[in-house]
């Protein structure tokens, strides 16, 4: 685990492998076993102030068949774990899987481990990584990747989907699933199950234009009002609309409605949900307002599309990302 080391991927991985370890929810690390360790020992302090202890100084990475790293909050002023690194770089010597969940992708990037290869990430830290590491292929559209002898994991309770895939392969899928359904988690979810959020892809130059559409991607669920919106980033709703403008060709109220209605448009692909409920969780007022406004960008309304996607060979718009460049998805 690493220095304030985000708490719910550590407990949706190692949870899956306690509940497969032993019956019932005795906690005995029977069919599955685990330490947690720090670079020299001392308690593993979590981003929300939590501490995790006992833990271990590292151990000869020989002894065990995954070293699973916990990554934190990502501050470029914090000083390189130049250890850690060094004991990654020894792990990947002696052929042991690593494992990065969350930002945990950072160190073994530092380490020098991931040199052309992809890693998944969390569409929240695509940024982050692509411009502090601009060499490495990020991939923000599934939740976690298998390379064999390296392993990444969007984090979050995606953590909880790699530990089933794990503990599936080498014990068994009754075992996974026994975990999940403690879990309260239905399935496990595979690898390339896209992440639950659109994210918007191309660089924007414009830090005021980028911050708003920050926003707007954690407020999926509401239409922002662009008054509010231009208050929340420091600037007046007319230099907000021109900035959109010159930026990506179409003001931010139509922008914020496009972005609402990709997220609808996974909400069909990917859930159950009926059309009234996903129309409410995009924040539109009602039925007919979000299946007029879908219609609109997509040709079709959402009955059709959601028809069209279910069957066999069928065509289905990207819901995934929303392109900059160019502005052709726009």
């Amino acid at each position: 685990m690493l220095r304030r080391f985000t708490m719910l991927p550590f407990a949706a991985f190692v949870d899956c492998l306690r509940l497969a370890a032993d019956e019932g929810d005795r906690s005995r690390q029977l069919r599955c076993h685990w330490v947690f360790m720090t670079s020299a020992g001392q308690d593993a302090i979590s981003s929300c102030g939590a501490a995790v202890t006992p833990c271990t100084a590292f151990r000869d990475p020989a002894e065990f068949d995954y070293i699973v790293v916990i990554g934190g909050v990502q501050d470029e002023r914090d000083r390189v774990d130049t250890t850690t690194q060094a004991y990654l770089r020894q792990a990947a010597d002696a052929q042991v899987p690593l494992v990065g969940l969350c930002t945990g992708v950072f160190a073994l990037i530092q380490a020098g481990l991931m040199s052309g290869r992809r890693c998944c990430v969390s569409w929240y830290h695509h940024g982050d990584l692509t411009r502090r590491f601009p060499d490495i292929e990020p991939v923000a559209d599934r939740l976690f990747i298998d390379d064999g002898h390296l392993l990444t994991c969007a984090g979050g309770i995606a953590s909880a989907d790699l530990a089933a895939h794990l503990v599936e392969r080498h014990l068994g899928k009754a075992w996974a699933m026994k975990s999940l359904h403690i879990m309260l988690i239905d399935e496990a979810r595979r690898g390339a199950h896209p992440q639950p959020q659109p994210v918007v892809f191309g660089k924007i130059e414009d830090r005021l234009v980028r911050r708003a559409i920050t926003l707007l991607e954690q407020h999926l669920g509401e239409a922002i009002a662009m008054d509010v919106l231009a208050e929340r980033v420091g600037t007046s709703r007319r230099n907000l609309e021109r900035r959109f403008r010159e930026t990506l060709g179409v003001g931010p109220q139509k922008f914020a409605r496009d972005l609402r209605l990709r997220y609808g448009l996974w909400l069909l692909h990917y859930t159950g949900k009926s059309i009234t409920e996903i129309g409410e969780r995009c924040g539109f007022a009602d039925t007919a307002h979000f299946s007029r406004h879908f219609r609109s960008t997509f040709g079709v309304t959402p009955s059709e599309m959601r028809k069209r996607a279910s069957e066999p060979g069928g065509d289905r718009v990207d819901p995934f990302f929303l392109h900059v460049e160019g502005h052709p998805a726009l």
